[in-house]
Protein backbone atom coordinates (compact mmCIF):
# COMPACT_ATOMS: atom_id res chain seq x y z
CA UNK A 1 0.00 0.00 0.00
CA UNK A 2 2.85 2.26 1.15
CA UNK A 3 5.21 1.30 -2.17
CA UNK A 4 1.64 2.08 -4.33
CA UNK A 5 0.65 5.72 -2.72
CA UNK A 6 4.51 6.35 -3.37
CA UNK A 7 4.44 6.05 -6.58
CA UNK A 8 1.35 7.71 -7.07
CA UNK A 9 1.88 10.61 -5.07
CA UNK A 10 6.05 11.12 -5.97
CA UNK A 11 5.40 12.79 -9.64
CA UNK A 12 2.88 14.89 -7.91
CA UNK A 13 4.83 16.30 -5.45
CA UNK A 14 7.82 16.22 -7.47
CA UNK A 15 6.31 18.74 -10.35
CA UNK A 16 5.81 21.33 -7.05
CA UNK A 17 8.60 23.76 -5.64
CA UNK A 18 10.15 21.40 -2.99
CA UNK A 19 9.29 23.69 0.11
CA UNK A 20 5.63 23.84 -1.49
CA UNK A 21 5.75 20.16 -1.53
CA UNK A 22 7.32 20.41 2.19
CA UNK A 23 4.44 22.33 3.70
CA UNK A 24 1.69 19.99 2.06
CA UNK A 25 3.02 16.89 3.58
CA UNK A 26 2.87 18.84 6.52
CA UNK A 27 -0.61 20.26 5.94
CA UNK A 28 -1.64 16.12 4.99
CA UNK A 29 -0.33 14.92 8.45
CA UNK A 30 -2.28 17.11 10.34
CA UNK A 31 -5.48 16.06 9.00
CA UNK A 32 -5.17 12.66 7.47
CA UNK A 33 -6.32 9.95 10.00
CA UNK A 34 -3.45 8.21 11.03
CA UNK A 35 -3.39 4.49 13.05
CA UNK A 36 -0.48 4.02 15.14
CA UNK A 37 1.78 1.86 13.82
CA UNK A 38 2.48 -1.96 16.02
CA UNK A 39 4.88 -1.74 18.62
CA UNK A 40 8.20 -1.99 18.39
CA UNK A 41 9.82 -5.56 19.54
CA UNK A 42 11.59 -5.25 22.25
CA UNK A 43 15.24 -5.77 20.86
CA UNK A 44 14.81 -2.13 18.28
CA UNK A 45 15.19 -0.21 21.75
CA UNK A 46 18.29 2.19 22.28
CA UNK A 47 18.76 3.20 25.86
CA UNK A 48 20.21 6.96 25.48
CA UNK A 49 20.72 9.85 27.08
CA UNK A 50 18.50 8.19 29.97
CA UNK A 51 15.94 8.13 27.53
CA UNK A 52 13.93 4.82 25.90
CA UNK A 53 14.23 5.03 22.44
CA UNK A 54 11.13 2.45 21.19
CA UNK A 55 13.39 2.12 18.00
CA UNK A 56 16.71 4.02 16.94
CA UNK A 57 15.20 5.75 13.42
CA UNK A 58 13.91 9.11 14.91
CA UNK A 59 13.06 12.37 12.35
CA UNK A 60 15.97 14.65 12.34
CA UNK A 61 15.23 18.94 13.32
CA UNK A 62 14.03 20.22 10.04
CA UNK A 63 11.21 18.51 9.34
CA UNK A 64 8.53 19.69 11.57
CA UNK A 65 10.45 23.23 12.27
CA UNK A 66 6.77 24.28 14.09
CA UNK A 67 5.77 21.11 16.39
CA UNK A 68 2.67 21.10 14.22
CA UNK A 69 2.48 17.58 13.53
CA UNK A 70 5.02 15.45 16.04
CA UNK A 71 2.25 12.96 17.25
CA UNK A 72 1.23 12.33 13.38
CA UNK A 73 5.14 11.54 13.41
CA UNK A 74 5.20 9.31 15.79
CA UNK A 75 2.04 7.62 14.66
CA UNK A 76 3.69 6.28 11.49
CA UNK A 77 6.42 4.61 13.52
CA UNK A 78 9.51 7.19 14.12
CA UNK A 79 11.12 5.94 17.31
CA UNK A 80 11.78 10.19 18.64
CA UNK A 81 10.73 13.16 16.69
CA UNK A 82 12.78 16.40 16.93
CA UNK A 83 11.37 19.98 16.30
CA UNK A 84 12.50 22.74 14.96
CA UNK A 85 15.14 24.35 15.19
CA UNK A 86 12.93 27.24 17.08
CA UNK A 87 14.16 31.10 17.87
CA UNK A 88 12.86 32.96 20.31
CA UNK A 89 10.73 35.28 18.24
CA UNK A 90 9.65 34.31 14.78
CA UNK A 91 11.47 35.02 11.90
CA UNK A 92 10.81 34.58 8.35
CA UNK A 93 14.72 33.10 7.40
CA UNK A 94 16.17 33.87 3.73
CA UNK A 95 14.50 34.92 1.05
CA UNK A 96 12.59 32.48 -1.14
CA UNK A 97 13.57 30.33 -2.94
CA UNK A 98 15.72 28.83 -0.83
CA UNK A 99 15.59 24.93 -1.19
CA UNK A 100 16.70 23.40 -4.16
CA UNK A 101 17.06 19.64 -5.87
CA UNK A 102 19.83 18.28 -6.88
CA UNK A 103 18.25 15.49 -9.14
CA UNK A 104 20.86 14.09 -10.25
CA UNK A 105 22.47 13.50 -7.22
CA UNK A 106 19.18 12.68 -5.40
CA UNK A 107 20.26 15.70 -3.04
CA UNK A 108 18.76 18.55 -1.90
CA UNK A 109 20.46 22.09 -0.89
CA UNK A 110 18.89 23.93 2.08
CA UNK A 111 19.55 27.39 2.91
CA UNK A 112 16.27 27.88 4.91
CA UNK A 113 17.95 30.03 7.72
CA UNK A 114 16.03 28.83 11.26
CA UNK A 115 12.42 30.01 9.57
CA UNK A 116 10.32 29.26 12.60
CA UNK A 117 6.97 30.60 14.36
CA UNK A 118 9.27 31.17 17.48
CA UNK A 119 8.97 30.05 20.46
CA UNK A 120 5.86 31.02 22.31
CA UNK A 121 3.81 29.79 19.07
CA UNK A 122 5.74 26.20 19.35
CA UNK A 123 6.13 25.77 22.95
CA UNK A 124 1.59 26.28 23.11
CA UNK A 125 1.60 23.67 20.75
CA UNK A 126 3.89 20.74 22.49
CA UNK A 127 2.24 22.09 25.73
CA UNK A 128 -0.79 20.53 24.43
CA UNK A 129 0.56 17.02 23.76
CA UNK A 130 2.47 17.19 27.32
CA UNK A 131 1.42 13.91 28.48
CA UNK A 132 0.80 12.03 25.41
CA UNK A 133 3.92 10.09 25.54
CA UNK A 134 6.59 9.31 22.73
CA UNK A 135 10.04 11.56 22.61
CA UNK A 136 10.07 14.84 21.23
CA UNK A 137 13.32 17.21 21.35
CA UNK A 138 13.63 20.52 20.90
CA UNK A 139 16.45 22.18 18.45
CA UNK A 140 17.17 25.37 19.90
CA UNK A 141 18.80 28.25 17.71
CA UNK A 142 19.35 32.29 18.02
CA UNK A 143 17.92 34.73 16.02
CA UNK A 144 19.62 36.11 13.16
CA UNK A 145 19.52 39.82 14.45
CA UNK A 146 20.20 38.97 18.37
CA UNK A 147 22.43 40.90 20.18
CA UNK A 148 23.31 38.09 22.40
CA UNK A 149 23.01 34.95 21.19
CA UNK A 150 24.21 32.40 24.00
CA UNK A 151 20.82 34.40 26.05
CA UNK A 152 18.73 33.06 23.36
CA UNK A 153 19.55 29.78 24.36
CA UNK A 154 19.14 30.22 27.87
CA UNK A 155 15.80 31.64 27.11
CA UNK A 156 14.57 28.69 25.39
CA UNK A 157 15.85 26.27 27.22
CA UNK A 158 14.26 28.02 30.19
CA UNK A 159 10.98 28.45 28.17
CA UNK A 160 10.77 24.35 27.05
CA UNK A 161 12.35 22.79 30.31
CA UNK A 162 8.44 21.50 30.93
CA UNK A 163 7.66 19.84 27.78
CA UNK A 164 10.74 18.98 25.95
CA UNK A 165 12.28 15.14 26.03
CA UNK A 166 15.90 16.54 25.05
CA UNK A 167 17.45 19.52 23.60
CA UNK A 168 19.43 20.31 20.95
CA UNK A 169 21.36 23.17 20.95
CA UNK A 170 22.07 24.19 17.40
CA UNK A 171 25.42 26.13 16.82
CA UNK A 172 26.29 24.65 13.52
CA UNK A 173 23.70 25.67 10.70
CA UNK A 174 25.61 27.66 8.07
CA UNK A 175 22.61 29.53 6.98
CA UNK A 176 22.55 32.05 9.91
CA UNK A 177 25.66 34.35 9.26
CA UNK A 178 28.26 33.76 12.24
CA UNK A 179 26.20 30.96 14.08
CA UNK A 180 29.07 28.65 13.66
CA UNK A 181 31.30 30.95 15.47
CA UNK A 182 29.79 29.35 18.48
CA UNK A 183 31.63 26.76 18.00
CA UNK A 184 34.96 28.08 18.92
CA UNK A 185 35.97 27.13 22.19
CA UNK A 186 35.97 29.84 24.58
CA UNK A 187 32.46 30.64 23.56
CA UNK A 188 31.53 27.31 23.26
CA UNK A 189 32.37 27.32 26.55
CA UNK A 190 30.27 29.73 28.21
CA UNK A 191 27.41 28.44 25.85
CA UNK A 192 26.95 24.99 27.68
CA UNK A 193 27.69 26.26 30.83
CA UNK A 194 24.81 28.68 30.68
CA UNK A 195 22.32 26.40 29.00
CA UNK A 196 23.43 23.63 31.60
CA UNK A 197 22.91 26.15 34.44
CA UNK A 198 19.16 27.33 32.53
CA UNK A 199 18.23 23.52 32.69
CA UNK A 200 19.12 22.70 36.61
CA UNK A 201 17.22 26.29 37.40
CA UNK A 202 14.36 24.79 35.40
CA UNK A 203 14.59 21.33 36.43
CA UNK A 204 10.57 20.26 36.84
CA UNK A 205 11.38 16.35 36.57
CA UNK A 206 14.69 14.42 36.05
CA UNK A 207 17.26 16.21 34.01
CA UNK A 208 16.51 17.23 30.13
CA UNK A 209 19.09 15.59 28.31
CA UNK A 210 21.04 18.39 26.76
CA UNK A 211 22.86 17.75 23.44
CA UNK A 212 25.33 19.71 20.69
CA UNK A 213 24.67 19.90 17.22
CA UNK A 214 28.06 20.25 15.48
CA UNK A 215 28.87 21.28 11.97
CA UNK A 216 30.48 18.67 9.58
CA UNK A 217 32.90 21.23 8.25
CA UNK A 218 35.06 22.09 11.06
CA UNK A 219 38.64 21.41 11.09
CA UNK A 220 40.29 18.34 13.25
CA UNK A 221 42.23 20.89 15.67
CA UNK A 222 38.53 22.52 16.34
CA UNK A 223 36.60 19.54 16.21
CA UNK A 224 39.83 18.28 19.74
CA UNK A 225 38.90 21.98 20.57
CA UNK A 226 34.71 21.27 20.54
CA UNK A 227 34.98 17.62 22.01
CA UNK A 228 36.86 18.85 24.84
CA UNK A 229 34.56 21.81 25.82
CA UNK A 230 31.78 19.35 25.71
CA UNK A 231 33.39 16.58 27.72
CA UNK A 232 34.43 19.21 30.48
CA UNK A 233 30.85 20.63 30.63
CA UNK A 234 29.66 16.70 30.64
CA UNK A 235 26.74 17.39 27.99
CA UNK A 236 24.72 14.46 27.29
CA UNK A 237 25.59 13.26 23.87
CA UNK A 238 26.82 15.44 20.36
CA UNK A 239 25.12 15.48 17.32
CA UNK A 240 27.42 15.18 13.71
CA UNK A 241 26.49 16.58 11.95
CA UNK A 242 24.28 19.86 10.45
CA UNK A 243 24.03 20.88 6.55
CA UNK A 244 27.50 20.90 4.68
CA UNK A 245 28.75 24.09 2.84
CA UNK A 246 31.32 22.09 1.41
CA UNK A 247 30.77 20.33 -2.80
CA UNK A 248 32.01 17.60 -3.65
CA UNK A 249 33.20 17.55 -6.86
CA UNK A 250 31.76 13.99 -7.84
CA UNK A 251 28.33 15.67 -7.70
CA UNK A 252 26.42 15.37 -10.90
CA UNK A 253 24.61 18.28 -10.51
CA UNK A 254 27.40 20.66 -9.86
CA UNK A 255 27.26 24.14 -11.81
CA UNK A 256 23.43 24.10 -10.30
CA UNK A 257 24.77 23.05 -6.92
CA UNK A 258 27.84 26.37 -7.29
CA UNK A 259 25.30 28.68 -7.45
CA UNK A 260 23.38 27.14 -4.34
CA UNK A 261 25.90 27.80 -1.47
CA UNK A 262 24.60 27.78 1.88
CA UNK A 263 24.04 31.86 3.17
Amino acid sequence: MISLFDRLSRPFFRALEPEDAHALAIKALRYMPLVKTAADAAELGVQAFGLNFPNPVGLAAGFDKNAQVPDALLRLGFGFVEVGTVTPRAQAGNPKPRLFRLDADQGVINRLGFNNDGAAAVHARLATRKNAGGIVGVNIGANRDSTDRIEDYVRLIETFAPVASYFTVNVSSPNTPGLRDLQQAKVLDELLARALDARERNRVRAAVPVLLKIAPDVTLSDLDDIVGVARKRRVDGMIVGNTTITRPTALRARERASNRRAS
